[in-house]
């Protein structure tokens, strides 16, 4: 009777009390070094002490994962600051959950040795993009800053091939490309790039990226509990860069090169290190931003566009 009840104790004491919550996490590219958090999380096993399974899934499409969350096939998708305002304003059900890279990424970059010396030199060309209505906008305010309107430039979509269609001349310059990634692939390619730097030609600084989540349908708890398994992977990272590289770039071969080792020193530094905390008068400017731009038609609340899910 005894060994009976050990037995049925030990074999409680082994199992689960619960299951762990499933969550699917949609990324805005294919996984490289501006995900970090997240995949250090998954494999420092930082999500399973939240009580969490995370599906980690790259788009087919760079200008998905919103509208899938927003249509309920997703609990979470990475996205852009400059997005979000716009398609909330487009009737879609989001709000920014959190904060993956809190600086801008986002450069219009040109050949160092080519034509394009500043954005007004780009009347007339081409300029590749890869996600619709973003990078058109930010290119739209780039160029007004510089006397020039969307009408004045050729867009080009390239989807995943921003440095490459720049590097065979298929396009005068990209919009979306990021100085962390791009920059160092044209480098190794034996080619110079040109980054224009967007904060530095007429937007004010913004997030990056940023986790959304759908208004109607989202589990703050569920939410605030991944944000926490990102925030402790974010700590490791900054405390143990070099380790922290190896567990990435142990996840895939093709993570294990030179681009993606110089595209992780570049972006530790702008990693958010509180996920969860948000700057209002960031989300309020960027939104008057848009709306003086003729972008957006009104202004939102802050509390529309972005929450923190901890605060009580």
């Amino acid at each position: 009777m005894k060994l009976t009840t050990l037995t049925a104790a030990l074999t409680l004491a082994a199992s689960p009390l619960w299951a762990e919550d499933k969550m699917t996490l949609l990324l805005d590219w294919f996984v490289n070094p501006d995900h970090g958090p997240i995949i250090i999380a998954q494999e420092k096993g930082y999500f399973a002490e939240q009580d969490l399974s995370v599906e980690v899934i790259a788009p087919a499409d760079p200008s998905d994962p919103p509208k899938l969350v927003a249509a309920g096939k997703a609990e979470l998708a990475i996205s852009y600051q400059p997005q979000l305002h716009l398609q909330i304003h487009e009737g879609l059900p989001l709000q920014r959950v959190g904060t993956l890279v809190a600086t801008p990424l986002n450069c219009l970059l040109a050949l160092a040795d080519g034509p394009i010396k500043s954005p007004k030199d780009l009347a007339g060309k081409k300029v590749g993009f890869s996600v619709g209505g973003v990078e058109e906008a930010v290119l739209g305010s780039i160029l007004r800053h510089h006397g020039l309107s969307l009408a004045d430039v050729e867009l080009v979509n390239v989807n995943w091939s921003l440095s490459p269609s720049l590097m065979s001349g298929q396009v005068d310059a990209v919009i979306g490309a990021y100085r962390n990634f791009e920059l160092n692939q044209m480098e190794i390619d034996g080619v110079e790039g040109n980054c224009f730097f967007v904060e530095e030609e007429g937007l004010p600084p913004y997030d990056e990226l940023i986790y959304v989540a759908n208004t109607e349908t989202m589990d703050k708890d569920m939410i605030a509990r991944f944000l926490a398994a990102t925030e402790k992977a974010t700590q490791y990272i900054v405390n143990h860069p070099e380790a922290s590289w190896e567990i990435f770039a142990g996840t895939s071969a093709e993570l294990q090169d030179e681009l993606n080792a110089k595209a992780w020193v570049d972006t530790l530094p702008r990693f958010a290190l509180r996920p969860t905390a948000m700057d209002t008068g960031r989300y309020a400017t960027f939104e008057a931003f848009l709306n003086e731009a003729g972008l957006i038609p009104t202004q939102n609340p802050v509390s529309k566009i972005a929450i923190d899910v901890t605060a009580k």
